[in-house]
C-alpha cells in the first residue's frame, strides 16, 4: 500500500487511542492488600524519565511529560522525542 493511500480518504478520519505509560509498579500481594486511599505506589521511573506511547501493544513513540499552558493549563501533554517508524510498528 502506498504512503499516500494511508494518509488520504477515510483512514484520515479514523480515531485511534494512544496509551501513555509513565511507569510500572510490582508490589507483592501482601503490600497490595495494604493499599488504602492516599497510599503511594512507587513506580520504576523518575519524574523526568521519558514516557512511552503505545497504540495497542505496539510502542510508537517516546516523549517527556509537560504541563500545558494557556487555554489547556492544568492538562498534561507529551513532547515527542522519538518516533518509531509507524509502517514497521503497526
Amino acid at each position: 500500500m502506498e504512503e499516500r493511500d494511508l494518509t488520504s480518504g477515510i483512514l484520515n478520519q479514523v480515531p485511534i487511542e494512544i496509551a501513555i505509560s509513565v511507569g510500572r509498579a510490582r508490589p507483592i500481594v501482601r503490600d497490595l492488600m495494604k493499599l488504602r486511599r492516599d497510599s503511594v505506589l512507587v513506580l520504576d521511573r523518575r519524574v523526568d524519565d521519558p514516557v512511552e506511547l503505545y497504540i495497542g501493544d505496539k510502542l510508537v513513540a517516546r516523549g517527556m511529560l509537560q504541563e500545558m499552558e494557556g487555554e489547556q493549563a492544568g492538562y498534561l501533554g507529551v513532547r515527542l522525542t522519538e518516533i518509531v517508524d509507524l509502517r514497521e510498528a503497526l
